[in-house]
């Protein structure tokens, strides 16, 4: 009798993240000329990946959230076009790993937040696929090796706009203070946060979607343009936006959650002056809602635009502030605080 084959399965996942501080200052040129800081926390919202063997010569890219998918035939590259981040991943991960000889497989893959979310899901899911590849091939991949790996496909391979945060932090997970330096280095400074303030932070948080996604590549292409300009409004609210991010680092480790909103604020009205997409009549309708409801601060997350708004509350007004929320229909996000960051796991057969 013949033996079974044993068909190799492997799973990952990667968390996504709330941006507190200093988004937008890991952008280039902004970046590569003056260094960046971003303070950032990830939270119990992944993007998921399964890659399976194949036995029958193809390669199947199935993104199950959004319900596309492609069943292609056996090659070492595919042009750039439909998944394109699933392309893009097996692409890189073939030529730099794989001696350029194809990977019979099936990738399936989810995010459980929508496209334009603002909390670095496209990021988080290149992550969880990068990571999910490691697995399968059994590659000696560093946690700053997986982000340096997503930010280069990202980036570099697709060339789509946006800052480096989103990959280290889904990449490390947890509570993170990220420096962005001049000559590409990157150095993250796990926060070792006094379990009763990260407990209090996040009790006073509540996130809901604006209704709106966004594309952020306009918005980051004109902070990016206003930094070469060297327009001085821009570069002056990078700069605040940078030295609130140290700010708010040293207040949270303080426990000082009121001054974290202070903080918050004054960022968000620095974003606002990097680019006038960044916000719109809805979203300061809400942002005025959530206030007049009780909330101390807010803004949103990611570059702007839609997506996901970030606002904090005394957690005793929480539920008021819910509630008003909802019955402006805008969902509100239940999530908790993660310490972990992108694993990944061999599935038995």
């Amino acid at each position: 009798m013949s033996q079974a084959v044993q068909i190799r399965k492997v799973r990952a996942k990667a968390p996504l993240r709330l941006g507190l501080a200093g988004g937008g200052t890991d952008l280039s040129p902004f970046c590569d000329e003056f260094g960046g800081n971003v303070l950032n926390i990830t939270i119990s919202v992944f993007a998921h990946c399964s890659i399976e063997q194949r036995l029958d010569g193809n390669v199947h890219f199935n993104a199950l959230d959004i319900e596309e998918e492609e069943e292609l035939p056996l090659a070492a590259e595919y042009p750039l076009s439909g998944l394109v981040l699933h392309r893009g991943v097996y692409n890189r991960i073939v030529r730099q790993f794989h001696s350029g000889q194809p990977l019979p497989v099936t990738v399936s893959t989810s995010v459980e937040a929508p496209p334009g979310s603002g909390l670095g899901s496209s990021s988080a899911l290149v992550v969880a696929m990068v990571k999910a590849y490691a697995e399968y091939l059994e590659l000696p991949l560093g946690d700053y090796d997986v982000a340096r790996l997503a930010f280069e496909i990202e980036r570099v391979d697709l060339g789509m706009a946006g800052g480096r945060q989103d990959q280290y932090a889904a990449a490390f997970g947890g509570c993170n203070f990220i420096e962005f330096l001049p000559g590409d280095r990157v150095i993250v400074n796990p926060l070792r946060v006094h379990e009763a303030h990260w407990l209090e932070l996040e009790a006073s948080l509540l996130v809901c979607h604006t209704g709106r996604s966004r594309v952020s590549s306009e918005i980051i292409e004109n902070q990016t343009s206003a930094m070469r300009r060297q327009d001085g409004s821009s570069v002056q609210a990078m700069e605040q936006i940078k030295a609130d991010a140290v700010q708010m680092k040293l207040r949270l480790l303080r426990g000082d959650v009121r001054g974290v909103a202070e903080v918050l604020n004054r960022s968000w009205d620095a974003k606002k002056r990097t680019a006038r997409s960044v916000s719109n009549d809805r979203i300061d309708g809400i942002y005025q809602m959530a206030i007049d409801s009780g909330a101390w601060a807010g803004k949103i997350s990611g570059a702007g635009g839609g997506g996901f708004m970030m606002l904090m509350v005394p957690p005793e007004r929480k539920p008021q502030l819910a509630r008003a929320l909802e019955g402006a229909d805008l969902t509100v996000l239940h999530f908790q605080f993660t310490h972990r960051g992108a694993e990944s796991w061999t599935v038995q057969p």
